[in-house]
């Protein structure tokens, strides 16, 4: 089997503006951050800004520079292993958890580290354009980039969620307008469906755990038009939702008392306001409910007499659906209310992450590629679900229908919400 984590986009423009755009991006990113912003680790599952500026260096590094341009000479041999996330084959790694202890190298020297990888790979692409294996691997490269932007976001609002000065990354006024939409269901037809990325002679990009495209049974199912908002779950806090066990699954229930959930992660005591990327904001009761666990996205389902999708069902969903919506090309950095009513669903992409009801396992003849990259995607496949769609900080060239998602079942500080299903 071709191994998709190396197969290239068809594009327009040369790959090395590409990389040039991509590297770019995460700059600017980060680039509102003062400097103690760049250290600080909240919690085990996030990372230092620092590191993630490092870390997505370290995979150009190891997966293009190293293996395509024969006389490269790292800058510092030791940060293999600091930057090193978790590939095991390549050798020892250090401890995720501890990452905020790493005040050296400095973001100085992170930076000179980044600013000698690109002009290595900017070289290296500009010297063999037509190089298609090169192209892929940067391609690759700059997809796990385009991750990392996601995560940079994502981690500094939960390291600024617990400073009780409660700082903004971006000081603009967090606009909130949104009409309040029926919430709807559209009826698609059951039977066989091919789901799974389809790479027609090679063209095309997609991760390997998209692969490969095959058929699967599908009854009939409704979709809900939008994501459920802040109104309603707002409605499933108030009515005991975390304190009456009826609506959660065992794990779900030991997680809600070993951890004393009784609302969203970035949710007021008040729940009229809740921490956003622009620091607090009153609660849009018309916009979507985020960083929820998939604990609580089903407890809410099972609440409302509904369910969660199928990872299956959503894709059959979104056939011949562009991806549009609330990106992060739109800056708005967090998620805002559907935009139009109707029973067509809406907010496919964009906006917030959605659960789905699936574990996160291997497709019928999927196979893991050799060496280190085989560790990309595979070796997570227990004990976790599916999300489909992206949020309001992924990049939009970034997802796509047949993008699989994962994440335990207790994670909250991602962009995740919920579409109902039945």
């Amino acid at each position: 089997m071709q191994h998709a984590l190396l197969q290239q986009a068809a594009r327009s423009e040369p790959m090395v503006d590409v990389f040039r755009n991509v590297r770019g991006k995460t700059l600017s990113l980060s680039a509102p951050l003062e400097l103690d912003d760049y250290a600080v680790q909240s919690m085990s599952d996030a990372s230092p800004i620092k590191w993630h500026l490092a870390h997505t260096s370290w995979f150009f590094e190891q997966f293009v520079l190293k293996k395509y341009l024969a006389d490269y000479r790292p800058l510092d041999v030791r940060y293999e292993r600091l930057f090193n996330s978790y590939y095991q084959t390549l050798g020892a790694v250090y401890a995720h958890e501890a990452r905020h202890l790493l005040t050296r190298p400095t973001l100085t020297e992170v930076m000179r580290y980044r600013h000698y990888v690109d002009e290595h790979v900017d070289k290296l692409l500009t010297a063999q354009s037509d190089n298609g294996l090169l192209n892929d691997a940067a391609t690759l490269g700059v997809h796990h980039e385009q991750q990392h932007q996601e995560l940079i976001l994502t981690d500094i609002k939960h390291a600024f969620s617990r400073n009780p000065l409660l700082p903004a990354y971006r000081s603009e006024e967090l606009l909130q307008p949104g009409l309040s939409r029926e919430l709807k269901f559209t009826q698609f037809s059951g039977g066989v469906k091919m789901i799974g990325a389809e790479l027609a002679d090679g063209v095309g990009f997609a991760f390997d755990n998209e692969l490969p495209r095959h058929r699967v049974w599908v009854e009939p199912f409704a979709l809900a038009n939008r994501l459920v908002t802040n109104a309603e779950y707002l409605a499933f806090v108030r009515t005991g939702g975390y304190r009456r066990p009826e609506h959660w699954l065992s794990d779900g229930w030991d997680a809600v008392n070993r951890e004393g959930w009784d609302r969203p992660l970035y949710w007021s005591e008040s729940l009229d306001s809740e921490f956003t990327l622009r620091g607090m904001a009153s609660l849009n009761m018309n916009g979507p409910v985020c960083h929820l666990s998939y604990y609580e996205a089903d407890a809410f389902a099972r609440w409302a007499g509904m369910r969660l999708p199928t990872e299956s069902e959503w894709e059959v969903a979104t056939e011949n659906i562009s991806v549009t919506g609330n990106l992060l090309e739109e800056e708005n950095f967090h998620p805002a209310p559907a935009a139009a009513e109707g029973v067509v669903p809406r907010q496919l992409f964009g906006d917030a992450w959605e659960w789905t009801s699936s574990a996160y396992a291997a497709y019928p003849g999927y196979a893991a590629g050799s060496g280190a990259l085989g560790e990309y995607n595979g070796k997570f496949m227990c004990n976790q679900f599916v999300l489909r769609g992206g949020s309001c900080l992924t990049p939009r060239d970034h997802v796509r229908a047949t993008y699989r998602n994962f994440f335990r079942p207790e994670a909250r500080w991602q962009c995740t919400g919920i579409r109902l299903a039945r």
